[in-house]
């Protein structure tokens, strides 16, 4: 992991917790504009398994783990392609607002929370951790 950077004024962040991941298939310091780490946090909710990747349901009994970067507007967009929002009631993923802790300071974040309609037969990741997830299925 980068070394995490102090907040200094509002900014845009999004907390990952899937192949966005740093070392997941879509790792987000792979893109651009390049994103700044902030660190690590946690979001109560339910993880659901979708095959090669993973759901977030906000609101669970799970705490989810995640990782929070700070973005610009560019990479914001260039996320919103990659999680296919277009802004319609059967879109896969929603864009939502949460206020998490990282490092004890609440940082206003932006997730992507999966369609409720896309996990009703999906089986759910007890860990609340995508990475973890996949290093179990490597090793099964």
């Amino acid at each position: 992991m980068p070394d995490a950077s102090p907040l200094s004024g509002p900014l845009r962040c999004v907390f990952v917790y899937g192949t966005l991941r740093k070392g997941g298939s879509n790792d987000i310091t792979r893109l651009r504009p390049a994103p700044r780490f902030v660190g690590m946090a946690r979001l109560a909710g339910t993880l659901y398994h979708l095959s090669a990747y993973p759901g977030l349901l906000l609101g669970g009994a799970v705490d989810v783990v995640g990782e929070v970067y700070a973005i610009e507007p560019a990479l914001e967009q260039r996320l919103d392609g990659i999680e296919e929002i277009h802004g319609r009631p059967d879109d896969e993923y929603f864009k939502r607002e949460v206020t998490l802790d990282v490092d004890g300071q609440a940082v206003d974040c932006l997730v992507y929370e999966i369609n409720p309609g896309r996990v009703t037969s999906a089986a759910r990741i007890e860990s609340g951790d995508w990475m973890l997830e996949l290093s179990r299925s490597v090793r099964k």
